[in-house]
């Protein structure tokens, strides 16, 4: 290896590395977050870190987009099912891991425009992918209304759950999230049945 090489990090270490980064994250924050910690968390050198990751938006961006989550988008073969799937299982809004570490950056994606374009490219933008896949599958299923405006509703469920997390204090579990799904989300997306007589 010539000196100007630098070796990898890889594998188990690497996951290591960002499992620490997470828990610092939780931990302390985004805004107080440093290097020196998640190098002592991780049982690693600064140097270590450096050599994969040239700063901190770079390392806490890639230990969330490693962060758990569902590797696949359901298809149950109902919007409500798919919903259910992403927001009620491991990785969505009722995994309080999940939500403890999106608590921890909030404040970062006001105030540091370099994280919040890193973040909204590489840890949001796949999940937003994701939600997309499962409201035009529900269209193509015939199972919405003509004129609903997805680009309203497709975030307004992690909206509403995310609000009564942070504004009103009320921790999402499976139950919240379905009565939003059953009460709001589904109402003002799908077709009304036919009345039967």
């Amino acid at each position: 290896m010539s000196p100007t090489e630098r070796p990898r990090i890889e594998g188990d270490r690497e996951l290591e590395i960002l499992g620490a980064t997470l828990e610092v994250l939780v931990d302390v924050g985004y805004d107080r977050l440093t290097m020196d910690a998640v190098a002592a968390r991780a049982k690693a050198s600064k140097a270590t870190l450096y050599r994969r990751w040239t700063n901190k938006v770079s390392l806490v961006v890639d230990a969330l987009h490693h962060s758990k989550g569902p590797t696949e988008v359901p298809d149950t073969g109902t919007l409500r099912g798919d919903l259910m799937g992403v927001f009620c299982g491991m990785g969505g809004l009722a995994d309080q891991e999940v939500v403890s570490v999106f608590a921890s950056v909030l404040t970062a994606i006001t105030r540091d425009p370099d994280f919040a374009e890193a973040f909204r490219r590489d840890v949001v933008g796949p999940k937003i992918a994701a939600s997309q896949q499962i409201w035009e599958r529900a269209r193509d299923r015939g199972e919405l209304r003509e004129d609903v405006d997805l680009s309203l509703l497709e975030p307004a469920l992690a909206g509403i759950v995310l609000h009564r997390l942070f504004i009103m204090g009320e921790q999402p579990t499976p139950e919240l999230i379905t009565r939003v799904i059953d009460q709001i989300i589904l109402p003002a997306a799908t077709r009304a049945s036919a009345p039967s007589h």
